[in-house]
């Protein structure tokens, strides 16, 4: 038999993005709600009693709601929300993180789907801390420029509506209280002391993410060159499908935030001399991101290849 998958919260970026990349697969089988009882608690219930997977795709406070909803044993979830990416008992699902993750996801009965801009400062981030080039107590400093979409429908509505500002036409700095949601995570799965310096950035395009980490490398660990920073991230994500660290020195003139839109990839840049380091994560906010990410790991749960469905094509990045 097929197995069974329903999107709990389709009509969102997220939900509407992963049904994409679901919806001309054979071997799994859609459930879908009438539209007219989206909102029904027992019918999403029934749903989800009856799938092998469930996605939530939903605020918060929704998200632990519709887990109490489920009383299958066998239900698994991928949660998109940033409800339990450090709770107890669920698997982050970066399947690159480290050796044996991809593993803990395939074995999960509930994944927390990244949030885009930490898996951006975690991809760049956790492999130097795990071989110890940088120190659990480093000061670690994220600028992250994201295109509008990642706000959702209303940041959307906000961007492609009448009487735009004027400002919007201009990259906006926002979390300006520095309390930005994706902290716990980031600083957990990089396995830092301390929460990162965090600096969000939204400009006016639709989707495609550049996440950036600053190094001072006389702060580091022996001391490396940004070079030496690369071939460490190098072996790290060394046979990975979808994501991929560029050589040293063979970075374009400049990266752009969209480069990788439309994507389900996630490019690495290191860049920099033998005072100071630049690595730089390029990928989709709404596929590596976020629906990428969580079709990826429904897939390793399924036992299907990692790929299917998902737009993987390097040969249509200049790398």
């Amino acid at each position: 038999m097929k197995p069974k998958v329903y999107i709990d919260g389709r009509e969102g970026t997220t939900g509407l993005q992963i049904y994409e990349r679901l919806q001309a697969r054979s071997e799994i089988e859609l459930l879908l709600i009438d539209s007219d009882k989206r909102k029904d608690p027992v019918e999403r219930a029934r749903l989800m009693d009856a799938a092998d997977i469930v996605f939530f795709c939903l605020p918060d406070a929704a998200a632990k709601e519709a887990l109490t909803l489920i009383r299958s044993d066998s239900t698994r979830v991928i949660d998109a929300s940033t409800a339990h990416r450090t709770a107890p008992g669920w698997v982050y699902g970066f399947a690159e993180l480290k050796k044996g993750q991809r593993e803990s996801i395939a074995k999960a009965k509930r994944v927390a789907n990244p949030g885009c801009h930490a898996t951006g400062m975690i991809a760049c981030t956790a492999p130097l801390v795990q071989c110890g080039l940088v120190p659990q107590d480093y000061p670690v400093t994220v600028y992250s420029l994201t295109g509008y979409s990642g706000g959702g429908k209303k940041m959307i509505a906000e961007y492609e509506g009448e009487n735009v500002p004027e400002n919007y036409h201009a990259p906006r700095i926002y979390g300006l209280s520095l309390q930005h949601k994706p902290l716990p995570e980031m600083q957990y799965y990089s396995a830092l002391r301390y929460p990162p310096v965090f600096n969000p950035i939204v400009d006016d395009y639709y989707k495609g993410m550049a996440t950036t980490i600053l190094l001072q490398n006389r702060l580091l660990k022996g001391e490396p060159t940004a070079s030496d920073v690369c071939a460490v991230l190098q072996k790290h994500y060394e046979g990975q499908a979808l994501v991929r660290v560029r050589d040293f020195g063979t970075q374009p003139g400049m990266l752009s935030g969209n480069d990788l839109a439309g994507t389900d990839l996630l490019l690495i840049t290191v860049c920099g001399n033998a005072e100071q380091t630049m690595v730089t994560a390029q990928f989709d906010n709404l596929g590596k991101g976020a629906s990428g990410a969580a079709v990826q790991n429904m897939n390793l749960c399924l036992g299907l290849p990692e790929t299917a469905g998902l737009h993987a094509d390097w040969s249509e990045v200049s790398c």
